[in-house]
């Protein structure tokens, strides 16, 4: 694409067009800028609109599209074409900090994040000159090009908040700080001077401290993994300005916003998020400033209002304090009874309170409160930040803090008692209090994994949570309810199994119950119920103890998905996944509901995914509804089949990205259910998935390489007959595959179930083109992954075709290749393979090898016999030689960047491990006995007089050992 004004038009056209509400107009134009990103200069046009487009809306729209187009493409992948060409790399990296710090702020934020994305790839060794081109900047004097500069090290920067240790990062870390410690500490200086010269000028004020709050997230993020030493040196200046900043007051910057955090709040936060990083990261040099830190803080929170502004600066504030009370030299601040007493008074159980704003999120914005409050996300909430407070208080004070608390929570019971409509509030704010007191160590998987002695958790639960669930109504005081359900879950684990079988009933009950928060919790409470593991490792809750509850729950789960609010409620499905999978055959006679629901809701989500984990628990709950009932009843796979097949076909013919990997692993997992010859509704689709396109995604390929591994074992034959024009394209698959790092295992999956299944006179002709390609491959990139596959493919050859067949194959190649593959790669290599099955298949090739190869006993390969013989018993007996040269890099499909769909493996679609050699060898060792038996009969001495002048004793021991254990001797 050149740089011209026509292009220019047509890309502003499109992007347009992007915008339209109309998907039939949407469609197209993403299709269409999709199809042309990969032209040179494409991005260099974006970057052209977004600088001189006179439409702000275009300006914008390039912008974002630059981002995602970056995002997708700048990383280069090994094995793969590099998406970005080499110029068009240098022009943008040459003209987007300046073209960044020009534009508006919209716009900046988005080439912000443009660059830390590059940033992440390039820097510093292959963008040396980023930190210089913006330090450079700071001299500007122009705060909206010093915050853009500030802003894009934020981004770059804080990564390493939670990167692992390493050279190459401590490098990278000092480079940073030589260059960019000492001007980002002239400019906070400098920035504070500016502060109190213009205290009295709102605007002014407003982009001083928008650059404060980014210095101090920088100096958050330049300080996380160890405290370096310029700031050590210079710790008086930053820990006093940030003193005093914390105690500033200024009226010009105060908000009349209640929601929303003013900048002032904002930077109050981050200092005390500074604060805790020191006092808890580096007590010893932050000693002398912490009492006045203390004292500030402790003020702030005492003097702070209830209003949601103030939400993350008191949760911050808080978790300073809970960072300092539970470290051990700090405990005398917290000893005294008065301290302890007012904490809890004037902090903790006042940011415990259940407030109007809590309350209407809990009615109107339900998915943000159940994802702050059961996902942990909660980290920025006042309840959160005080239930730490608790927690680390408790470390050292448990028994005052639990005595002070027990008055609390008895005054907030009584005053609920007291006229419970108007004061559930005190209620819910002592079920909070007995959780955050009761619970020491918790984890999502296993709930509450350590609790406090003190507080007695069943009683609490029998006298005040079970009465509220059992109640005549679902739907009053919702908030108690989901306090109540929550507290089951939590304490799952210390609440008796009677009472958690008393439960399940009104659970199930509360599937029905209007509020959206309530039949949430009720459905993830029992799915947690669920999964709980019992005695033997099964599970604690049995299909027997559910079976008078199966109807009411599978009709309240379905029922609940039809609730407002809730048509694609992820904790609903997975409860239903659980159901299936804990009630087993108690469910069949329910399916053919079952499974209607289910591809209704499938073909109305697949009109528009957007809710990633539901659509995974629904695929996951159709697999099991398929292997549940066609366990008990094979012959039931065509229900499903025509049950789904529709749903299926318009997923595939609409291309819906997300489901296509999911289709082909039910498909897979109904074809394996058929005993005999591939229904004709799969050889129609056949052809359709040797196209390349779809090979293209890479979420595509494990399902797809699987349901064409199920195509050959259940129709190796009829393709055999009925498409012999289609193996050429299925070889073309295996060619792709085993020419990437990353996916040349699936390409030798699809090639042993080639090997394996198909007759062989329809392979005849590709067979000599199959091991050329391959050694292409060893020659050109050999991998430890490789090298393994390879050893399993051609030991699978030898057992499907014969030694003889293994040996002529590798010598029509190149005359005496067969020995040299012996010498460079069986023997030396064969202690890498791993896996039972591919361990078995190996052993019983290298035996055939040994047994039945004429030139392996008089040609020039002989003296490789007895090395070979040595390889196999070290296979027997030696551990695996899992060593990986260093050079190696593997990349994980995991890890290719790029918003293709990921592969989401199915639980519940699960291959059964296939062992092609089971029925013909059932011990590996003793089948070598047996071989080795029948070589002597037909060539007697010949076999003894090499073991007993070549083979090390110690493998000779173990030889001795199978041959008495298969009761043969050599001849």
């Amino acid at each position: 694409m050149e740089l011209s004004d026509a292009n220019l038009q047509t890309l502003t056209e499109y992007l347009k067009k992007t915008l339209d509400p109309d998907p039939a107009i949407r469609r197209p134009a993403e299709k269409f800028l999709e199809s042309v990103e990969g032209s040179q200069n494409y991005p260099l046009l974006l970057l052209t609109l977004l600088e001189k487009s006179q439409e702000n809306v275009i300006k914008v729209c390039a912008s974002v599209t630059f981002k995602n187009y970056i995002k997708r493409n700048w990383r280069i992948v090994e094995d793969e074409p590099n998406k970005i060409c080499e110029s068009d790399r240098i022009a943008i990296k040459a003209n987007i900090v300046p073209l960044m710090l020009s534009s508006p702020e919209q716009i900046q934020k988005q080439l912000s994040d443009a660059i830390s994305i590059i940033g992440r790839e390039d820097f510093p060794q292959k963008w040396p000159d980023l930190l210089t081109e913006m330090v450079n900047r700071f001299q500007s004097g122009d705060f909206h090009v010093i915050n853009g500069v500030l802003r894009t090290a934020h981004s770059l920067f804080k990564r390493y908040r939670h990167e692992f240790k390493s050279n190459e990062l401590w490098t990278e870390i000092k480079l940073v700080l030589d260059a960019f410690a000492l001007p980002l500490t002239n400019l906070f200086k400098a920035t504070i001077e500016l502060c109190s010269t213009h205290a009295n000028d709102a605007s002014a004020l407003k982009v001083l401290f928008s650059s404060l709050i980014l210095i101090a997230k920088l100096f958050y993020s330049l300080n996380f993994q160890d405290l370096p030493e310029f700031f050590e040196d210079n710790m008086e200046t930053w820990m006093t300005n940030f003193h005093s900043l914390l105690t500033l007051d200024n009226k010009l910057l105060q908000t009349d916003d209640e929601e929303e955090a003013g900048l002032l709040e904002l930077l109050k936060s981050q200092i005390c998020d500074n604060a805790a990083l020191y006092a808890q990261k580096y007590d010893e040099e932050f000693q002398p400033y912490l009492p006045r830190f203390v004292t500030a803080i402790w003020n702030l929170l005492v003097t702070t209002g209830q209003e949601v502004k103030y939400d993350l600066l008191v949760s911050n504030a808080i978790q300073f304090l809970a960072s300092v009370c539970e470290r051990p030299h700090y405990k005398h601040l917290f000893e005294d009874q008065n301290t302890l007493t007012s904490i809890c008074e004037k902090v903790i159980v006042p940011n415990m309170e259940f407030r109007a704003a809590d309350e209407e999120a809990f009615e109107d914005n339900s998915e943000e409160y159940i994802r702050r409050d059961l996902e942990g996300s909660d980290i920025d909430t006042r309840r959160r930040a005080a239930c730490d407070l608790v927690r680390g208080l408790c470390k050292f004070f448990e028994g005052p803090v639990t005595g002070i608390f027990s008055g609390y929570v008895n005054s907030m019971l009584q005053e609920y008692a007291k006229n419970p409509s108007v004061n559930w509030k005190h209620k819910d704010a002592a079920i909070y209090l007995v959780t955050s007191l009761a619970s020491k160590a918790q984890t999502q998987k296993h709930g509450i994994t350590q609790a406090n002695e003190l507080v007695n958790l069943t009683e609490f639960f029998v006298n005040h949570i079970q009465p509220d669930l059992k109640s005549a109504t679902v739907n009053e005081f919702p908030v108690l309810k989901a306090d109540g359900i929550k507290y089951i879950m939590i304490f799952r684990n210390q609440v008796p199994k009677e009472q958690l079988l008393v439960s399940i009933p009104l659970l199930i009950n509360h599937l029905q119950a209007e509020s959206i928060v309530v039949h949430t919790y009720a459905a993830h409470a029992l799915e947690r119920l669920f999964t709980m593991r019992g005695t033997n490792n099964t599970t604690l809750i049995t299909a027997a103890e559910m079976a008078p509850f199966v109807e009411v729950l599978l009709t309240n789960l379905f029922k609940a998905l039809t609730l407002p609010g809730s048509s694609e409620n992820e904790y609903i499905m997975k409860a239903i996944m659980r159901s299936f999978s804990l009630l087993q055959e108690s469910i069949i006679p329910y399916i053919p509901s079952v499974i209607t629901q289910l591809t209704q809701k499938l073909l109305a989500v697949s009109k528009n995914p957007s809710k990633p984990h539901f659509n995974h628990y629904m695929f996951e709950s159709i697999c099991l509804s398929i292997r549940i009932t066609c366990k008990a009843n094979p012959e039931a796979v065509g229900s499903f089949e025509e049950a789904l097949f529709l749903v299926f076909t318009e997923i595939l013919q609409n291309d819906v990205q997300e489901f296509i990997p999911y289709v082909f692993q039910v498909m897979s997992l109904l074809l394996e259910m058929h005993k005999n010859e591939i229904p004709s509704s799969y050889m129609a689709l056949f052809p359709h998935l040797l196209q390349p396109v779809l090979w293209e995604r890479t979420g595509n390929i494990p399902p797809l390489v699987r349901l064409l591994q199920a195509y050959l074992e259940r129709g190796a034959s009829t393709i055999a007959s009925a498409a012999a024009d289609k193996i050429p394209g299925l070889l073309g698959v295996f060619q792709k595959l085993i020419a990437s790092k990353a996916n040349d295992h699936q390409g030798f999956y699809l090639l042993n179930s080639i090997i394996e299944h198909m007759p062989p006179e329809s392979v005849d002709q590709y067979r000599k083109q199959i091991f050329i390609l391959l050694f292409q491959r060893l020659q050109n990139s050999k991998t430890t992954k490789f090298i393994k596959s390879f050893l399993v493919f051609i030991n699978l050859y030898c057992v499907r075709y014969g030694a003889l067949a293994l040996q002529e194959i590798f010598d029509s190649i190149q005359p005496k290749m067969f020995g040299m593959v012996l010498e460079k790669i069986i023997i030396p290599e064969i202690q890498k393979v791993s896996g039972q099955v591919e361990k078995k298949i190996c052993a019983v090739g290298i035996t055939k090898i040994l047994t039945e190869c004429p030139p392996m006993m008089d040609t020039e390969y002989t003296k490789l016999w007895i090395p070979l013989l040595q390889a196999l018993i070290g296979l027997f007996e030696l551990p695996e030689d899992d060593t990986i040269p260093d050079e190696e890099h593997f990349i994980d499909i995991e890890d290719t960047p790029g918003y293709q769909t990921a592969f989401s493996q199915l639980a519940f679609a699960g291959k059964k491990e296939h062992d092609p050699v089971g029925q013909m060898v059932n011990n590996p060792r003793i089948h070598l006995a047996q071989s080795l038996h029948k070589l002597s009969t037909a060539c007697p001495g010949r076999v003894l007089s090499m073991l007993s002048t070549s083979l090390n004793a110690e493998a000779l021991q173990y030889l001795q050992g199978y041959l008495q254990a298969a009761s043969v001797s050599l001849l």
